[in-house]
């Protein structure tokens, strides 16, 4: 077994106990008083009502890593086929405090909502929720409106939303059925009200139980938001699944004929060396996710300017055979070269209407005197214009570095890439931990000097090691996917097979190639 290949796999066996975590949602005790109820579980839920046999793209199943919530923030998100429509779906994990939603939850479902709405996707909400984690409204609260506001927005995309209420859903969580185009919920299940008993108690002195306040027959008889009535959680899935057979979305045609990869994507995990710093080819990793050479594809891999800017390369390619621009980063630097040629493909590939795929190993653009002189700004400049202006899809993942401006250059989360997934090895900061606390070494002796002090070298070296391994901890996958900067961390072998879900999605919305840019400082 190769060095690389036992790296990797420990950072995936690493990842396989942290994404357990999820699943496990509030521990056993609570998810066996779930079963006894006769109630799913979340991913239960969800692997009823997608398609049998069908793929369901998880997203960000690390959400609040590191933080004091549990991992996955109490939601399941992710991209699943219902009689074959794609569909956003969104499922409370009613086995971790009642399903009520922290701070993380709010993010991780602004972002599936962000994923519907550029990609045309309806959205189905499997609904269990106590409404907003209390303790942390205050952080919930007034940014949690965007959750209602996005949902009635969908609907006026005709971007249908579908609700299936299997449980509590209260408070703030009453307007998602409320604001949905359908809403179903379970008999003797449902409670749907904004205010429980307790509140309407203290609010107006009246008394009140859970059914006639809220209850699912209540609603289907005499209130009205209910749509449909379920016998229990599986008819109400089925009546979901029905919902969205008669939304008028007839699943698009399969590509045409496409061949598999020319080399064995087992091998991924050979790739990348343990120490980031050890550069590795991009073509290998290219030569695994894309199609091989075969029918409507002459070559596997049709590389732009070969010869020109070398540490980034660039071609254009298949996968499942849908065309793609490829950037990937060779040997981890920037140069102006390099930065020119991606702004010319970029253009190139609008002019073609064709999606970008970038594969991160950057650790960001040249400095330096010479490289100043040069116009390393101005050329950085120019690329990341391009891909700010382009208007085709945007697919990221992060193999490796990914540092300092290269990660805005090569399309980082803060540029809205439909999807940005990450490999264990990924790494990503403002540069690199060893670099990061070396400069503030440099800060600190110039600051001491300049005020006529003796600087403390060996007094400092605790803060500098403390802060090394701070950056070190906040560049790794899981913590920076527990706060949502990218949609999850995969393993590598699946890349091909979350790349071709993703090209697949992102075809339910038409698009065209930008017309125009902003200025070019040439």
């Amino acid at each position: 077994m190769s060095g690389n290949r036992e790296a990797m796999l420990e950072k995936l066996s690493s990842l396989a106990e942290e994404q357990a975590k999820a699943v496990a949602g509030g521990g056993e005790r609570s998810v066996a008083r779930h079963h006894t109820r006769g109630k799913l579980l979340p991913r239960e839920r969800i692997e009823l009502l997608v398609d049998e046999g069908s793929a369901f793209l998880e997203l960000s199943p690390l959400a609040g890593w590191g933080s004091d919530f549990t991992v996955g923030a109490s939601v399941v998100t992710g991209i699943g086929v219902v009689e074959g429509v794609e569909c956003v779906v969104t499922a409370n994990d009613p086995t971790v405090k009642g399903g009520a939603s922290n701070p993380w939850t709010v993010k991780k479902i602004f972002r599936a909502a962000q994923i519907a709405e550029e990609n045309g996707l309806p959205t189905v909400s499997l609904v269990e929720s106590g409404g907003a984690d209390l303790p942390t409204q205050k952080e919930i609260f007034i940014p949690g409106g965007k959750l209602f506001r996005d949902l009635t927005r969908a609907s006026a995309r005709k971007q249908p939303t579908v609700a299936l209420v299997f449980g509590n859903s209260t408070a703030g969580g009453a307007y998602v059925p409320g604001m949905s185009d359908y809403t179903v919920m379970v008999k003797e299940q449902a409670k749907v009200f904004l205010g429980g008993p307790p509140l309407v108690k203290m609010a107006t002195g009246e008394e009140s139980d859970d059914e006639s306040l809220g209850g699912a027959e209540m609603h289907a008889r005499t209130s009205g938001l209910a749509d449909y009535l379920a016998e229990d959680e599986r008819d109400a899935i089925r009546i979901g699944r029905r919902i969205v057979a008669r939304l008028g979305r007839r699943p698009r045609p399969a590509p045409a004929a496409y061949a598999e990869p020319d080399a064995d994507p087992e091998e991924l995990l050979d790739l990348v060396p343990a120490d980031l710093k050890e550069p590795f080819d991009p073509r290998d990793v290219i030569a695994r996710i894309c199609d091989g050479a075969g029918p409507g594809n002459a070559v596997a891999f049709d590389e732009f300017k070969p010869l020109y800017g070398t540490s980034l390369v660039t071609g254009w390619a298949r996968l499942h055979g849908r065309p793609i621009g490829i950037l990937a980063n060779a040997q981890g630097v920037l140069f102006s070269q390099e930065a020119q040629k991606a702004a010319q493909f970029v253009q190139l590939a609008n002019q073609s209407d064709t999606p970008l795929l970038f594969l991160h190993n950057t650790t960001g653009y040249m400095v330096g005197k010479e490289y100043e002189q040069g116009g390393i700004i101005k050329h950085g400049s120019m690329m990341i214009n391009a891909i700010s202006n382009s208007s085709v899809p945007h697919l990221t993942v992060v193999l490796g570095a990914s540092y300092g401006a290269g990660n805005y250059g090569m399309n980082g989360r803060a540029y809205d890439p439909r999807f940005l997934f990450t490999w264990p090895s990924a790494k990503s900061a403002v540069m690199g931990p060893a670099q990061l606390a070396g400069v503030l070494e440099i800060v600190a002796q110039q600051s001491a000097e300049s005020k006529g002090e003796v600087f403390d070298a060996e007094g400092f070296g605790a803060i500098k090691e403390m802060v090394q391994a701070q950056v070190e901890e906040q560049s790794l996958p899981h913590f920076l996917s527990g706060m949502l900067y990218d949609d999850g961390v995969i393993d590598p072998r699946d890349t091909r097979t979350v790349l071709g879900i993703c090209l697949s999605v992102i075809e339910n919305q038409p698009w065209t190639g930008a017309a125009g840019y902003g200025v070019f400082r040439m």
